[in-house]
């Protein structure tokens, strides 16, 4: 099977810096994020906007929302805003990342670099999925007690967590084991 994947406009020998430099800018985004996010943590929020993502129905939310005071909110509202950075900047880490690490596999082991190529594809899948998830808990932020959004909010932070977790898997797995396979040489 002959898979493109979604970096095929980076130059191949400009790749690992672009690659840095997302990854630097997913750190200062990461940093940023965590930094409006500490007030978000309450009882009923103890994983802060990531419970919020995972409050699952109306209810929940509700009970998110109401232990976080007016301006906490507001702190929501910039964290998700804040967010649509950050699904760029680690869409980017971890797509390319999983590029470079499939390109190293290209000649020997072609299934590996088309299981690289189709996470790239799952890396910015998971950004989208983010994307909507952030719509979903921006219409309950903004006062929508349709019940539909907190569903799909949990919905797709499922799949985007778990998109990115196997982008991360194959990114770390991968250069494991190209560096331990570089040390036994």
């Amino acid at each position: 099977m002959n898979v493109k994947h979604p970096f095929e406009w980076i130059e191949k020998s400009s790749r690992f810096q672009v690659f840095v430099l997302w990854f630097v800018v997913t750190v200062v985004v990461i940093v940023g994020m965590q930094v409006l996010g500490r007030s978000l943590i309450s009882k009923a929020a103890p994983a802060g906007i990531v419970s919020f993502e995972f409050a699952g129905d109306m209810e929940n939310a509700l009970e998110i929302m109401a232990s976080w005071r007016h301006e906490v909110r507001v702190f929501a509202g910039l964290n998700l805003g804040f967010d649509y950075v950050f699904m760029i900047a680690y869409g980017g880490t971890i797509g390319l990342g999983c590029v470079l690490v499939a390109s190293r596999w290209q000649e020997k082991l072609s299934m590996l670099t088309t299981i690289g190529y189709l996470l790239a594809w799952g890396s910015i899948l998971a950004a989208v999925f983010d994307a909507v998830e952030n719509y979903a808990l921006i219409r309950i932020l903004i006062g929508s007690f349709n019940e539909i959004w907190p569903v799909v909010a949990t919905w797709c932070a499922g799949v985007k967590f778990f998109l990115v977790g196997i982008g991360l898997l194959y990114v770390f797995g991968g250069t494991l084991i190209q560096f331990l396979a570089y040390l036994t040489k």
